[in-house]
């Protein structure tokens, strides 16, 4: 399953560390951050929930630029 989200991120420098954390949970098969586009785009491993997965994403995130901020989760 994929699914897309709104982000905000100030930097492209900031875009990809959101992506490589993102791409660290449990849960996601793979994650691309676009600082143009200011979007996510997540790809779920199999059988894995996205709300509970996002959550996980979010702080992952929040751990590597505390001032990002994922929409709609």
């Amino acid at each position: 399953m994929k699914k897309s989200y709104k982000i905000e991120v100030d930097c492209a420098n900031c875009a990809q560390k959101m992506e490589d954390a993102a791409n660290t949970v449990a849960g996601v098969a793979d994650a691309t951050v676009s600082f143009m586009t200011q979007k996510m785009k997540v790809e779920f491993a199999e059988g894995a929930d996205p709300h509970d997965t996002m959550v996980n994403v979010l702080a992952a995130c929040k751990k590597v630029e505390d001032d990002c901020e994922i929409f709609d989760i």
